[in-house]
């Protein structure tokens, strides 16, 4: 701007013709966009954030996937397991990481809990 201030704009551009076709430049429409990038970051900002309290939870918390793959492990999951945030994700959690004697329970609650 003519102050210094620096605007976020979107920009779209296409070229422009004359009667025969021929190029004569461009048009140019801009939009712009500066309060959607500050809404952007306050959303990334509490998206880590939230990350941040998950992973440090005194809670164990994980998440599975559609299809019951684990793709989110605390710290405190890892801990009361033993099983590292590596070794779980992307694995089967009933099949591979739940008793024998419990995996028909878990894996009700967690059926119904995607339902």
């Amino acid at each position: 701007t003519k102050t210094g201030e620096r605007v976020e704009v979107l920009l779209n551009a296409t070229t422009r013709r004359d009667a025969n076709g021929n190029v004569t430049g461009v048009v140019g429409v801009g939009q712009d966009i500066s309060e959607r990038k500050v809404a952007e970051k306050q959303s990334e900002t509490i998206a880590n954030d939230l990350t941040k309290l998950i992973d440090t939870a005194n809670a164990p918390i994980f998440g599975i996937d559609t299809e019951g793959r684990v793709n989110e492990w605390n710290q405190k999951a890892a801990s009361i397991t033993g099983f590292g945030k590596d070794e779980v994700m992307g694995h089967d959690l009933v099949a591979e990481f739940i008793s024998p004697e419990f995996r028909d329970s878990v894996q009700k609650v967690l059926s119904n809990a995607l339902q």
